[in-house]
C-alpha cells in the first residue's frame, strides 16, 4: 500500500496543482461573465494557487528531486516558472524580464574560462607541482585547502569542485592515502574560498548584480573572513582525521604522464588575468566575463563543442526558472503586511540576519534564499552591508551539511564513481562546526 502511495503521489500533486491553475483561470475570465463572484474570492483563489506553485517548487529545489519522477533542479525550476505564467502571476512579457540576463551572462563567462583551463591540462599541471611539493599528509591537506579555496574564489566553487574532486582523488589512492579526509579538504574549502569574491559562487554573482557592489569592495570586505576560514578549514579537518595526520611519513609518487597543452595553458591563464584585472578596476563583470571567454573560443587547437560540453546548462536553467518562480511569488504574494512584519525582525543588525541567511540557505539552499531574501533588501537603509552579510552567510552555510551546496553534492558524486563513501556524518562532523565557527568569524567582522 505504500509502495502505491510512493508511485502515485506525485501525480496526485500534480492534478491539485493543475486544478488550482484552472479554478484560478476561470474565477479570472470565464465566470465573472454570467456569475458574480466577490472580488476577495478571486484574490483569493489566485494566492492559493500562486502559494501553493512557490512552496511545491521550493520543496521539490530543496531536495533535489520528486519522488517517482525523473527530473532534476533544473526541471523543477522550468516546471515552476511555467506554472507561474499559466496561474496569471507573470505575464511571458514580465517572466523573460524576471530573469537577470547580467547573472546568466557572467556564469556562463565563467564556465567558459573553467573548461578553457582544464581542458588545456591546467589542472594536471597544478596536480603535478602538488606531487612535487607535498612531502607528507598534512602539508598535502594544506595545499589542497589552499588551491580549491584560491581557485574557487575566482572562478565559481562549483566548477573547480568539478574539476579538482577527480584529481585529489586519484592522487590520493596512488599515493595510498585515505581519501575521504582530503575531498572534504575540497569540499570545505570551495565554500569558504569562494566567499572572497563575486566571482567565487552563483549566489555572489546574484548579490552582485542585485546590488552593483564593486568587484573591490567586495573583495575587500569579505576576502578576510575567506583567509582565516582556510586556515581553520585546514585545522578542522586535521583535527577530525588526525590519525591520518598526525603519522608523518615522506610520500614520493613519479608523475603521471598527461598531455598538456602549453600554448592553451598560457592562452587561458592569460585571459584569466586579464578578466581578474578588469574585474579589480572596476569594469562590469558580465561583459568582461563574456568577452573574454568568447575569444578563447578562436583557436583551432580544440573543438568549441568539447567546450560547450564542459558547461553546465542545467544550472543555468535552473537560474532563470528561478528567477520567474520568485518574481511572480513577490508579485502575487508580497504584501505590505508581510513586509511588515519582516521588518519586525530587525534584519538591519548583522546578527539577525546573517541568523536568518544561514538557516534560510540550509532550508532551500543558497541561491533560493538569496532569491528569496532580495525584497526584504532592497527596503533597508544600508542594503548594500546587507547583501555583503547575507553573501558570506548563504556561502558559509552551505558548509553545515552534504545537501548545503551543489559543490558538496559534486564532490560526494565524484567520489561515489570511484567507490568511495562520503557518508552525512563524516561531513556534518567537520561541517557542522566549521560553519558555526566561520558564521561567527564573519557575523562579528562584518558588526565592526
Amino acid at each position: 500500500m505504500k509502495k502505491n502511495w510512493q508511485r502515485h503521489w506525485p501525480n496526485i500533486v500534480s492534478i491539485v496543482l493543475v486544478i488550482c491553475v484552472i479554478l484560478n483561470a476561470l474565477i479570472s475570465t470565464a465566470i465573472p461573465n454570467w456569475l458574480w463572484v466577490s472580488p476577495e474570492a478571486d484574490i483569493s483563489i489566485h494566492k492559493i494557487t500562486v502559494a501553493i506553485i512557490f512552496v511545491s517548487s521550493y520543496l521539490a529545489l530543496a531536495f533535489g528531486k520528486i519522488p517517482g519522477l525523473s527530473i532534476d533542479r533544473a526541471g523543477i525550476a522550468l516546471v515552476g516558472a511555467g506554472l507561474m505564467v499559466v496561474s496569471g502571476a507573470l505575464s511571458l512579457e514580465d517572466a523573460y524580464k524576471a530573469i537577470d540576463l547580467d547573472t546568466i551572462t557572467l556564469l556562463l563567462g565563467m564556465m567558459i574560462l573553467v573548461a578553457s583551463l582544464r581542458l588545456s591540462g591546467f589542472f594536471v599541471m597544478v596536480t603535478n607541482l602538488i606531487v612535487a611539493k607535498a612531502k607528507n599528509p598534512l602539508f598535502l591537506l594544506c595545499t589542497i585547502t589552499a588551491t580549491s579555496g584560491i581557485f574557487s574564489a575566482f572562478l565559481v566553487n562549483d566548477a573547480i569542485c568539478l574539476v579538482l574532486a577527480p584529481l585529489v582523488l586519484e592522487l590520493t589512492l596512488r599515493l595510498g592515502r585515505k581519501p575521504v579526509p582530503y575531498l572534504l579538504a575540497v569540499a570545505l574549502a570551495s565554500n569558504v574560498g569562494s566567499t572572497a569574491t563575486i566571482t567565487g559562487n552563483p549566489q555572489n554573482i546574484l548579490i552582485a548584480s542585485f546590488s552593483h557592489i564593486s568587484y573591490t569592495s567586495f573583495a575587500l570586505t569579505l576576502a578576510p573572513v575567506a583567509i582565516i576560514g582556510l586556515i581553520i578549514t585546514a585545522v578542522m579537518v586535521g583535527v577530525f582525521h588526525r590519525k591520518e595526520f598526525t603519522t608523518i611519513i615522506h610520500m614520493q609518487i613519479d608523475k603521471p604522464n598527461l598531455r598538456i597543452n602549453r600554448v592553451l595553458v598560457f592562452r587561458a591563464l592569460l585571459a584569466t588575468a586579464a578578466m581578474i584585472t578588469l574585474f579589480f578596476a572596476g569594469q562590469p563583470p558580465a561583459k568582461v566575463a563574456i568577452i573574454i571567454s568568447s575569444w578563447l573560443l578562436l583557436t583551432r587547437r580544440i573543438k568549441s563543442k568539447r567546450i560547450y560540453a564542459e558547461i553546465d546548462w542545467s544550472l543555468l536553467l535552473m537560474f532563470a526558472g528561478l528567477f520567474i518562480i520568485v518574481a511572480g511569488a513577490q508579485k502575487s504574494l508580497l504584501t505590505a503586511n508581510i513586509m511588515a512584519a519582516v521588518g519586525h525582525l530587525h534584519l538591519d543588525q548583522v546578527p539577525v540576519l546573517s541568523a536568518v541567511t544561514a538557516v534560510l540557505s540550509n532550508l532551500v539552499s543558497n541561491v533560493p534564499a538569496v532569491l528569496m531574501m532580495k525584497p526584504f533588501v532592497t527596503v533597508l537603509q544600508n542594503h548594500d552591508s546587507a547583501w555583503l552579510v547575507i553573501a558570506m552567510a548563504s556561502t558559509l552555510a552551505g558548509n553545515f551539511t552534504i545537501l548545503g551546496s551543489i559543490a558538496n553534492l559534486i564532490v560526494v558524486q565524484k567520489a561515489a564513481e570511484r567507490g568511495v563513501l562520503i557518508s552525512f556524518w563524516d561531513y556534518f562532523k567537520v561541517g557542522a562546526p566549521l560553519t558555526l565557527i566561520t558564521l561567527m568569524i564573519g557575523t562579528l567582522w562584518l558588526s565592526l
